[in-house]
Formats: structure tokens, C-alpha cells, sequence
């Protein structure tokens, strides 16, 4: 993602640049196969390694049944970590069985891209999605957004407005957040708040109590239990709990949200490029972009869409995110496993 913003390639560019020239109607048909129509029809089988949620799996079901009947779609579904751990035995072995990824580790695919590992192809649905979004080398391109804000426990004290608030005094003991040294999008979190706030954010926040909870549902189970007020959590985790009663409320962090993209790759060693480009399509498609809104709670990255669960939209998301930058990648790709030590020596006094 360092090519995602402000790295640029100046051939790829003009052609995006006039591409996205054109007027895209929010009307205007799709055509998932459209881009692949002259290497053949789109059939066979198709291995995507994801962290997608099982049930938004199952929710594309119908949509690949009908726009591509001929190709058999076989997912491997596991978190983000785990993904990632597979696909390096994999890779390590000379044998990666995956032809797309499709997970939430954005510098994952950043590292990936620059190693050779990926086809470039630049579906053409990818010109809706914000420049800022963009690799433009055409490596990887974001399918989906999950965003980082804080909960707040209905009845409890009035919340913190921002990150930063949560060294703040009136906080101590009182608040969760995710591991980074296991959870992926903790991870993400933790590289934008030691960007932000410099490694002496993780030692307040330990001196002010904060509990580490693991992953985000178990954040999510310390807020609605009651042991702590506040917790960091996915957006997405956050609309689902509520729509099945929850007691807890979304704030939107005044520092900027952290919206973590969900970026779809080839693998240059598949062994399917054309059903595995319209599968790219698809899910890129105004269709399949409902679905992950719709289905996953989740912003999608095609701009005409609405939030979930009526949430803002994709512009006012960006609004009020706090941006990538080629140097936030670098930060998390060079200078991970730093932060990790710096995040465990804070927590392990």
C-alpha cells in the first residue's frame, strides 16, 4: 500500500488517469466476464485464501452461480493471521495452492507485490474505487474496508472522544483493546496510533490499565460484560452486535477512524488466470460490492454504494479516517516486528 496512494507508475497512471476521465452512470450494467471475454469463457476451479466472514461466503453463493456457472469457486476461510501463515508454509514448500487472496493485512499484500508474487490486473471496476485506495501498479486492488472506531458501553460514563483519549485519567482500568501480536487488524490500529502518537502510547496506555483482550470479539464480550466501558473494535463487529441488541454505542474517534482495506490479489502461479480475473470482476462488481455492505458490515470500495446498516458512505468514511501514506506502509512493513516488542515490553511490566 505504499503504491496505494502517492507511489505511482507513470505508464499505469495515464491510463488511469484517462479511464477515470469517463463518466461512470450509477446506472451503467456490469459485466463481471466483460474483461476477460477475449482469453476465453471463464471455467474451472478457482482456490481463494480469505478472511471473509463464512456467512458473506455462503452470501455469494447465488451471485457466482449465476454470473459464472462454469467456474467452481473453493474457499479457504480462516483469519487474517492464519492465511497468512498457510500461504507462507505454502510458498516455503514451492507449492501455493491459492490462486486469489482476499484477506485484511494490507501490508501483507504490500510485501507480497514487491517479492513478485502477485499478476498485475486491473479489473475494470477498480476506476470506482478513490485514488487514495489505489495500487497502481495493479497488483492488488481494495475489495472491502473494516474500519477501527471505539465502543462504548450503553449506561456507562460518557466516552472518550478520540484514541488519544483513552491515556486520559478518567479511563484507567476502564478500557479493551485489541492484540497486536495476534490480531491483524489490532496490528493495523497499533501502527496508525505509533505513527500518530509515538511508542510511548502503548506504555500510557498500559500505566493507565488497559486491558489487551486478544481479538475483537473478545473486546467486543469485556464491553458488553461490563468489565471495561470502552473497547477498540471493527465497525463491522460493532453494527452486528447491535443489530442483535447489544448494549453498546458507536463513536466515531475524533483523531480519525482507521479504516483497514480488504485488497484482492492474483497469484502469478495460478493455474486459472481467466476464471480467476473474473472472479476479480465479480467481486468488484456492483453485485458483489452489495453483498459485503449488505451482508458483511462492511464499507464497500464502490462509492455509489451506502454504508451498512445505514452508516455513511464510502466519501464521509474517508472524511473522517486518518489517511495511508507511502511512510505509515513503510512503517508497518520495516518496523512491525519493532513495534511488537515495543507494544509487549509496555504490557509484559
Amino acid at each position: 500500500m505504499s503504491r496505494l496512494s502517492l507511489l505511482s507508475r507513470a505508464g499505469l497512471v495515464s491510463v488511469l488517469v484517462l479511464l477515470a476521465s469517463c463518466r461512470i452512470e450509477s446506472a451503467a450494467p456490469s459485466d463481471a466476464s466483460a474483461s476477460t471475454a477475449r482469453e476465453g469463457t471463464p471455467e474451472g476451479d478457482v482456490w481463494v485464501y480469505t478472511s471473509m466472514y463464512q456467512h458473506v461466503l455462503d452470501a455469494f453463493e447465488p451471485l457466482l452461480k449465476e454470473k459464472l456457472p462454469n467456474v467452481r469457486v473453493h474457499w479457504y476461510q480462516a483469519g487474517s493471521e492464519k492465511v497468512a501463515s498457510r500461504l507462507e508454509a505454502e510458498r516455503a514448500a514451492g507449492a501455493v495452492r491459492a490462486d486469489v487472496i482476499a484477506t485484511s493485512d494490507p501490508f501483507l499484500y504490500e510485501r507480497l507485490a514487491r517479492e513478485g508474487a502477485f499478476l498485475r490486473y486491473a479489473s475494470s471496476n477498480v476506476l470506482r474505487v478513490p485514488r487514495s485506495l489505489l495500487e497502481l501498479d495493479a497488483h492488488y486492488a481494495a475489495m472491502r474496508l473494516s474500519t477501527m472506531v471505539l465502543v462504548h458501553r450503553t449506561g456507562a460514563a460518557a466516552s472518550p472522544a478520540s484514541f488519544a483519549g483513552l491515556v486520559g485519567e478518567g479511563w484507567k482500568g476502564r478500557a479493551a483493546i485489541g492484540d497486536p501480536l495476534t490480531s491483524g487488524t489490532a496490528f493495523t490500529w497499533a501502527v496508525f496510533m505509533q505513527s500518530k502518537y509515538g511508542d510511548g502510547f502503548f506504555s500510557q496506555l498500559r500505566a493507565k490499565g488497559a486491558i489487551v483482550a486478544g481479538g475483537n470479539a473478545a473486546v467486543l464480550q469485556k464491553v458488553e460484560s461490563g468489565e471495561v466501558d470502552v473497547g477498540v473494535l471493527l465497525l463491522e463487529n460493532a453494527l452486528t452486535a447491535k443489530a442483535r441488541g447489544s448494549p453498546i454505542e458507536i463513536v466515531w474517534p475524533e483523531d480519525g477512524a482507521v479504516v483497514i482495506p480488504g485488497p484482492i490479489a492474483i497469484f502469478r502461479s495460478t493455474r486459472n488466470a481467466v476464471a480467476a480475473k473474473a472472479l476479480v470482476d465479480l467481486l468488484l462488481s456492483p453485485e458483489g460490492q452489495r453483498i459485503i455492505a449488505e451482508k458483511g458490515d462492511m464499507h464497500a470500495v464502490d462509492p455509489r454504494l451506502g454504508g451498512p446498516r445505514g452508516e455513511f458512505g464510502l466519501e464521509t468514511l474517508m472524511s473522517r479516517s486518518q489517511p495511508w501514506s507511502p511512510a505509515l506502509v513503510e512503517l508497518g512493513l520495516t518496523r512491525g516486528g519493532a513495534l511488537k516488542e515495543t507494544f509487549s515490553k509496555a504490557f509484559s511490566r
